[in-house]
């Protein structure tokens, strides 16, 4: 997220924008990433249970991590244009859950969210917090299309590093000492 680890509050939905799946562009990324017939090929799609052409499920989380990552850049200018310093995202250390529900078919528009479920510092990396995130993705029927539980991490704005971990870190600066240390002895 794109704000302050304090400024983070769970259960706030961050609408993420929608897209609209055209054939074209499903069967352009089955074939460059997927290529399975049910996303490639029309015709053989039509005869199979699934009814015609669906999009690839890595095709629907692509969209919607870009979709995510244009709405955390729009929201740092947001809060840039308010006068106001943006929060500092880090990593993922991962996804805990992903489910596709209902096939995304030429047509869909499918439009996605973002909610912080839960927060906390994190234990291991001093100064950051863990976010507890997930992901949905809804069509034009509002069918529930795909949905996942992301962990990320997020700067704490008003961490002040404790003099034992700052000497550490000094320490770890000094040539002969900082070889040692790197090397456990």
């Amino acid at each position: 997220m794109t704000r302050w680890f304090e400024n983070i509050t769970p259960g706030e939905p961050f609408p993420l924008g929608s897209h609209t799946f055209t054939e074209e562009e499903i069967i352009r990324f089955g074939r460059a990433y997927d290529p399975q017939y049910f996303h490639i090929d029309p015709e053989l799609a039509r005869e199979s249970h699934f009814g015609g052409l669906i999009a690839s499920g890595w095709h629907t989380v692509s969209i919607g991590h870009r979709k995510m990552v244009d709405a955390l850049f729009a929201e740092e200018e947001r809060l840039r244009g308010l006068g106001e310093e943006p929060g500092v995202s880090g990593p993922s250390p991962g996804v805990n859950a992903m489910d596709f529900k209902v096939p995304v078919r030429p047509g869909d528009t499918v439009t996605y969210e973002l909610v912080v479920n839960d927060k906390r510092a994190s234990n291991s990396i001093p100064g950051w917090g863990l976010l507890f995130n997930r992901i949905t993705a809804v069509n034009q029927r509002n069918e529930l299309v795909y949905t996942a539980d992301l962990v990320s991490f997020s700067k704490l704005r008003d961490y002040k590093m404790p003099l034992r971990l700052r000497l550490l870190q000094a320490l770890t600066r000094v040539p002969v000492i900082g070889r040692r240390l790197r090397r456990g002895a």
